[in-house]
């Protein structure tokens, strides 16, 4: 992963302590009758043999059609240790090349848990004292999954 992907995120859409921006929108959990966004993880530059696995800008309306599906309640995904993953045939690949989608959705531990050390240095190095409780709860709960899970998740499961 990208060491410097929440840095950059951060420092783009905050200008103010990023603490209590993030504690501003987390406050929205505990208000009754908000119907919250759904948050989606998007890699559009995941490679393989130095080459980009997803097609490009052009494609990137087929993975937002799974995600429209997704947040109409389609069955169209399955549970892993980073999240929900489309299942196999759930994004629309028809006339594109031949995908490794299988290696585009693979889960790489030692990747993830290195991005985990990131963001947790970002904690550590730039909001110390204001870091969320909810987030720092969130990333251990990540790596717990990622120790304890396969992360060969089953479509079936």
């Amino acid at each position: 992963g990208d060491k410097d992907n929440l840095k950059a995120v951060v420092s783009t859409q905050s200008t103010g302590n990023f603490g209590d921006y993030v504690k501003h929108w987390l406050s929205f959990g505990d208000k009754d009758n908000l119907k919250l966004p759904q948050i989606f993880h998007v890699n559009w530059f995941r490679k393989q043999d130095g080459k980009f696995i997803w097609p490009g800008f052009g494609d990137n309306s087929r993975v937002l059609e799974w995600i429209f599906n997704r947040t109409d309640s389609a069955d169209n995904g399955y549970e892993t240790a980073v999240g929900i993953l489309p299942k196999p045939g759930a994004i629309n690949t028809e006339g594109l090349p031949p995908l490794d989608m299988e290696k585009l959705f693979s889960i790489d531990k030692s990747e993830w848990l290195e991005e985990c050390d990131a963001v947790q240095k970002y904690f550590n190095d730039q909001i110390p004292d204001d870091t969320p409780s909810q987030l720092q709860e969130e990333l251990v709960k990540l790596r717990e999954r990622l120790n304890t899970q396969s992360l060969k998740a089953s479509v079936n499961a």
